[in-house]
């Protein structure tokens, strides 16, 4: 029997046809939405590989300075972050981060998060802790990556300007003749400016009268004031003193006689055979920083001490910016520990412990 079609009132064909256009577009926005699952399923984002430099720096890096804002390391830390903020498209933030000989800040870089934000530099206090601390919390062998030497800086052995010496020969003499009557200022305990006094007083046979400072710059201010007799220091502090006449220069305490004082004898010259001491730099990141990152911010370091702004400032400090061979992971790690073990061997023969 032949089926009779139904018939709609229209307020009624109405509602359907707007029941079927709402169908249309949910089914539309079901497959668009199925369609972009699909595609995201057949293509993943890919994340970076782990460890590869990728748009490294993204924010600003901090470089920890073991010591004193203004002090011979921080200038150079300055200097150099200055001109690698640049290279790199992010601020290099200066931390000073002081206590315990360098051992503090060494200590907090040790143990920071390895992602290419937080770096080092320290002098030759990372090797000389090792002897210094018998309880030291790193190792300064085996918890770091290594970026590169930066400078090496001479240090000077100065008097106060009326000591009754003119030449080192006379300072020699008059030294081993009031002996512990003399009075050795330096900027703490492992300051390089103690272990020159140390190599000072060995060399001489006699022992001083050693005052600590908290710093070089205090220990200097003494030395200006005449409170004190005699420092061995940076050129980056004592240069401006020298040439202002307002303390006495014996001698450099490099083997060879530098740019900034050509007249000035090494103390090797004025008779104390293989004496040397320079301040050298180095720059850590923590153990675990991928190698791409380490090699990202030594290129910029690298970069850097080639740029004429910090070729004339180092120079003007009467810094040593060292060869290139030097400023690699493997230049740090090499002079590293024989450093470690030339400073140990004279730290235990002396007896002086920071702990």
């Amino acid at each position: 029997m032949p089926r009779t079609a139904r018939r709609f009132a229209p307020a009624t064909l109405a509602r359907l046809a707007a029941l079927a256009t709402v169908s249309r577009v949910a089914l539309l926005a079901s497959l668009a939405l199925f369609g972009a699952s699909g595609a995201q399923a057949q293509a993943p984002a890919q994340p970076a590989p782990a460890g590869a430099a990728g748009a490294y720096p993204t924010r600003n890096v901090t470089l920890v300075v073991p010591f004193a804002a203004g002090g011979p390391t921080d200038v150079v830390a300055r200097t150099l972050g200055a001109v690698m903020s640049k290279s790199l498209g992010q601020t290099v933030v200066i931390e000073n981060k002081l206590g315990a000989g360098g051992t503090l800040a060494a200590g907090s870089v040790a143990k920071a998060a390895p992602d290419g934000y937080t770096f080092l530099i320290h002098h030759n206090g990372m090797a000389t802790s090792v002897g210094l601390y018998r309880k030291l919390a790193y190792n300064p062998m085996t918890d770091f990556e290594y970026v590169g030497q930066v400078v090496d800086v001479p240090m000077t052995l100065l008097g106060r300007k009326d000591l009754p010496a003119s030449n080192a020969a006379e300072l020699f003499a008059w030294a081993k003749a009031n002996g512990s009557k003399v009075n050795l200022a330096h900027a703490g305990l492992g300051a390089v400016s103690q272990l020159c006094g140390m190599l000072f007083m060995k060399a001489l046979g006699v022992e001083f009268n050693t005052i600590p400072y908290q710093g070089t710059a205090p220990a200097l201010n003494a030395l200006l004031g005449g409170q004190v007799d005699v420092l061995c220091d940076q050129t980056t502090q004592t240069l401006p003193h020298i040439k202002a006449g307002t303390v006495k220069l014996f001698g450099v305490t490099t083997r060879e006689r530098i740019g900034s004082l050509p007249n000035v004898p090494t103390l090797e010259e004025a008779g104390l055979k293989g004496f040397e001491v320079k301040v050298w730099h180095g720059v850590y990141a923590p153990k675990g920083t991928p190698a791409p990152i380490v090699e990202r911010f030594g290129a910029a370091l690298r970069a850097a001490l080639k740029d004429p702004t910090v070729v004339q400032r180092m120079t003007e400090l009467g810094a040593e910016i060292v060869p290139e061979a030097k400023q690699t992971p493997e230049g740090l790690r090499t002079w590293l520990k024989p450093e470690i073990d030339k400073w140990g061997a004279l730290i235990r023969a002396a007896g002086t412990y920071a702990d």
